[in-house]
């Protein structure tokens, strides 16, 4: 008899564990198929993301392979890679209606800065999102035909203590009169305390002030080289009419110059 009951205390503990990594598995396939599925309606680009691994013991995770494209008429193939991302929230937290990340740190992501010294890449995505989200940054939806009563089940909400992006770089890429390319530092961006209070932040709301605060620090970071392109492009307009100035070689050879210093 007693022999029995530990056979069965042990068939007890192994089908509990199979049943907490299956639900991991399923969390991990979940968050997945929500950022492949949900961020293209939000940012109107493509967004892939290789995979997602989520410990429910201690609350540790693991994002790997996130590709965000470009909006459409803009030539350079993505916007932001990220190779990996970690992050830590509190296990307990995924039962409740707000998930609590303590944690998420995003290293060395490719930051790709397109401009034709007008608009850029990160900015026509922000403004994507704000077309899909109203001001606060909830996803617009169709109002439901009478026939469907039913209400859409809210979304979790999140908070965010630390997001932390660190070792980025951006690609710098100019296009139109003038054509050139620069690689920089993304200096490091720091948030905090997002949606600590009651309501918390949805996930478009907090996908919406990451992207500000990337778009905001790369404009920053690209203005010396941006600024440099328009002046280029300002001073062949003047001399075009000039057959004997040179002025397309001559600045073209200049930007080439400052890109290498850059770089």
């Amino acid at each position: 008899m007693k022999k029995l009951i530990i056979r069965l205390l042990i068939a007890l503990v192994v089908v509990v564990i199979l049943a907490i990594l299956a639900v991991g598995l399923l969390l991990d396939g979940a968050v997945k198929r929500g950022v492949e599925t949900f961020g293209p309606k939000l940012t109107k680009v493509d967004i892939k993301l290789q995979s997602v691994s989520l410990s429910l013991f201690s609350g540790a995770g693991t994002i790997k392979g996130l590709l965000v494209g470009n909006p459409e008429g803009f030539k350079t193939p993505s916007a932001i890679r990220v190779g990996e991302a970690t992050l830590a929230l509190k296990p307990g937290s995924l039962l409740s209606d707000k998930i609590v990340i303590k944690t998420i740190n995003v290293q060395a992501p490719e930051i790709t800065y397109e401009t034709d010294l007008k608009h850029n890449n990160l900015s026509q995505i922000l403004a994507n999102m704000r077309e899909t989200t109203g001001a606060g940054g909830k996803e617009l939806t169709k109002p439901q035909e009478p026939s469907q009563p039913k209400e859409p089940k809210p979304a979790k909400k999140l908070q965010v203590d630390e997001f932390v992006i660190t070792g980025g770089r951006i690609h710098v890429s100019a296009t139109g009169l003038v054509q050139g390319t620069a690689m920089i530092p993304l200096p490091d961006i720091r948030l905090h305390n997002l949606g600590t209070g009651p309501d918390g932040v949805t996930p478009a709301e907090l996908a919406k002030i990451v992207l500000e605060a990337i778009e905001t620090k790369a404009a920053q970071a690209a203005a010396g080289a941006v600024a440099d392109i328009g002046k280029g492009a300002l001073y062949i307009t003047k001399d075009l009419d000039n057959p004997g100035s040179n002025a397309v070689q001559n600045v073209t050879k200049g930007l080439g110059g400052l890109f290498k210093k850059k770089q």
